[in-house]
């Protein structure tokens, strides 16, 4: 069993930036692929991003890429997800998830575990 616990988020204007960090129990954490969703009211769940085990590989949703990075460091069994140049529209609930099974990562059903979530919220 894995438990995911996310910080760093809070209120911020357009333009600035925060990294939200991820941390999680259990030894198992480091072998499993993780990753980013956030859920704004009134609207759907999204995939964000996600990092492979080994940080060979990573993937972003168009919207964030070139502002945002996924990064993980399986010695501190945590993730983080750094985003700059934030908008409005970056202003959601941000959950990180991790057991990734599956071939879709867009896929909110085939991540095995979620945080709790922590809200973003980009405004002046």
């Amino acid at each position: 069993q894995v438990q995911l616990v996310e910080s760093g988020g809070g209120l911020v204007q357009p333009g600035e930036s925060l990294r939200l960090s991820c941390r999680a129990s259990g030894h198992s954490f480091r072998s499993y692929t993780m990753g980013w969703f956030r859920q704004a009211p009134g609207k759907e769940r999204e995939f964000v991003a996600a990092i492979t085990s080994s940080s060979h590989n990573t993937y972003y949703e168009d919207s964030v890429k070139g502002r945002f990075t996924i990064s993980r460091d399986n010695a501190k069994n945590t993730g983080y997800l750094q985003m700059t140049s934030l908008k409005p529209e970056d202003t959601a609930v941000y959950y990180c998830v991790a057991q990734f099974r599956g071939t879709d990562y867009r896929n909110s059903r085939n991540y095995g575990y979620w945080g709790q979530g922590t809200q973003v919220t980009v405004s002046s």
